[in-house]
């Protein structure tokens, strides 16, 4: 159906495909992903079973990582950095999508109040790291200093070079504390974020991502280049690399952030008791009353 279309409006075409493929991936399962599938292909690079199939094998493993931490009471923090429409939401949707909330959460802060602006920069961040037992996805981080804040002013040179002397010692001190921090950089080129760009525009389901600061980081592509290269360099410590995730295919993105997540930190099964279901108490005089019809919801579909 789409052969016949240019490359550009079939990698269109292919993203609002793969829109509908986050809704299917909320209800499939492995027994019946052949006859929700069929044949079809989205035409991207990757077949679509292909893709759900690994998909769901990798969340299964991140429940075993997550009983894990739980386990053994550890502490994880997982940042996710890029350029807008990079894929790193999609890429933590996939990972939360399966796994306790209480457990597993987000971190996404708004841009500071006017009474955080006065407070040590790291501080509102730190109220948002993981107790024993818990992991945290940071969906952008204190990097935002060395990323949006430098290159759209928000920020004056002079804290600029505070933060780039001051976020390796904070990221050694919690390493030291032990918690474990795994940095990622998703990457994308220059014509895929114009695509990704222009589907925003024309969807409106996903114009709300687009905002007015997105579109000024789009003019202003070199310079995000410039400020995301000299981040990488001065904050790629031992005790807390930078891994590149290529983004341009948006569905092997997801699956090798998540296999290089599961790989970064060694985790074994975890026993537990066999589960068996309680036998409902029955009492005779019991009488469930009727619902009224007024508050029932009405059945449209």
């Amino acid at each position: 159906m789409t052969e016949n279309l240019s490359e550009h409006t079939q990698r269109l075409y292919a993203d609002m495909i793969d829109s509908f493929d986050e809704e299917l991936e909320m209800e499939i399962d492995d027994n019946r992903l052949d006859d929700v599938l069929g044949e079809i292909s989205t035409g991207d690079g990757m077949d679509r079973r292909v893709y759900f199939r690994e998909l769901l094998r990798l969340q299964g493993e991140l429940i075993k990582l997550q009983d894990w931490v739980v386990d053994q009471k550890l502490k994880v923090v997982v940042i996710f950095e890029g350029r807008d429409a990079a894929g790193k939401g999609g890429a933590i949707k996939r990972i939360t999508q399966r796994l306790n909330p209480r457990v597993c959460r987000v971190a996404a802060l708004p841009a500071p109040s006017d009474r955080e602006q006065t407070q040590w920069y790291f501080q509102r961040y730190v109220s948002h790291l993981p107790a024993g037992g818990e992991i945290v996805l940071f969906d952008r981080s204190w990097y935002n200093r060395a990323g949006v804040e430098r290159v759209m002013g928000f920020c004056t040179d002079e804290e600029l070079e505070q933060f780039f002397r001051d976020v390796t010692e904070f990221e050694k001190m919690l390493a030291r504390s032990g918690i474990v921090l795994i940095k990622y950089w998703f990457s994308i080129s220059d014509d895929e974020q114009h695509r990704r760009f222009l589907l925003r525009m024309h969807d409106p389901l996903k114009q709300w991502k687009l905002s007015s600061m997105d579109l000024e980081s789009r003019r202003r592509w070199e310079a995000y280049t410039k400020a995301k290269e000299e981040m990488i360099e001065r904050t790629h410590i031992p005790e807390a690399p930078w891994w590149v995730v290529e983004g341009v295919d948006k569905k092997r993105a997801r699956l090798n952030c998540i296999s290089h997540l599961l790989s970064q930190i060694p985790y074994g099964d975890v026993h537990r008791e066999p589960i068996e279901l309680p036998a409902r108490e029955h009492h005779p005089d019991y009488i469930r009353n009727p619902t009224p019809k007024e508050i029932i919801v009405p059945a449209i579909y």
